[in-house]
């Protein structure tokens, strides 16, 4: 969900720049950061946002920027006359002479001696007038922050197939060592009964291999966490927004691992779990970015 967008705009002698940024978020969390959309346009810009974004913490920014700053600005002769007095007062109790020229560069950079409040009244009026155009340059950046995430969304979408695939690999790589374990379990438990007692009853050693080997099994695990990854790559592959579905996918494959792991009782078993978990953890933080 994270993404940039930026579009410019001339509305008569201002230039407008929109900037929109987003970032993960589970519902969307829309904040105006600018003065030059009016108040009574703040819901119809954050419904606009929210039903072409969907989802993240968006910020929009908005700037306006006079093109030609000479007619935009022009002194205050009062305010600059008053400094001036000032100046003079000051400089007649001191002994060393200060030139004219020093005066009034001194006194130009003083607050207050540019006055553009005017222009920028008359440019706020321009700003309401001619607000449709204002309103298709935001839609503008939000278009190319879209066009952002689409080029995001595509990396990230090999990324997590690519991922879900080691899983199925490592899935794959339990199957032959799975009837290895099967007969590993099934002759320690006979030494174990053949240490005990000396005429071991061979019924009730068959009792508890079936017992023991039922317990341990792992097929309807293999079985689950197969379907799970396939249903998370139809889901990654086929729907418009499937982040917070496969979030929840993510979780039941987190299940069958975990459950595939306390169940498996071997060693090269659980070396290829925890592989598991490490591409599973690495899935979880990437679904963040997916709406």
């Amino acid at each position: 969900m994270t993404g940039y967008g930026k579009a410019e705009s001339i509305c008569g002698n201002n230039k407008i720049t929109i900037e929109i940024k987003s970032v993960n978020g589970k519902g969307a969390d829309i904040s105006l950061k600018t003065q030059i959309i009016p108040r009574e346009k703040e819901i119809e810009i954050k419904q606009l946002i929210s039903s072409k974004l969907h989802r993240g913490n968006i910020d929009l920014f908005a700037n306006i920027q006079n093109i030609d700053e000479a007619i935009g600005r022009s002194i205050n002769a009062q305010v600059f006359h008053s400094y001036i007095e000032q100046l003079n007062t000051l400089t007649s109790t001191m002994n060393t002479p200060i030139s004219a020229d020093t005066l009034l560069s001194a006194a130009l950079r003083l607050p207050d001696i540019i006055d553009s409040s005017s222009k920028r009244e008359e440019g706020q009026e321009e700003l309401v007038q001619n607000w449709d155009k204002i309103r298709a340059t935001i839609v503008e950046a939000i278009e190319m922050l879209i066009s952002f995430r689409k080029t995001e969304g595509s990396k990230l979408q090999e990324d997590l197939s690519y991922r879900v695939s080691l899983i199925l690999k490592y899935l794959e790589e339990t199957e032959g060592l799975d009837a290895k374990r099967s007969a590993t379990i099934k002759e320690r438990l006979k030494n174990k009964i053949e240490e005990a007692l000396d005429n071991p009853d061979m019924n009730r050693f068959e009792q508890e291999i079936i017992y023991y080997l039922e317990k341990l099994d792992i097929t309807e695990e293999k079985v689950r966490l197969k379907q799970h990854c396939i249903y998370f790559i139809e889901t990654l592959e086929k729907e418009e927004h499937p982040g917070k579905k496969l979030g929840f996918i993510s979780q039941e494959i987190g299940r069958e691992i975990n459950t595939l792991g306390s169940k498996a009782n071997d060693a090269q078993i659980q070396k290829l779990v925890v592989q598991m978990k490490d591409q599973l953890e690495k899935i979880k933080e990437q679904t963040l970015n997916i709406l």
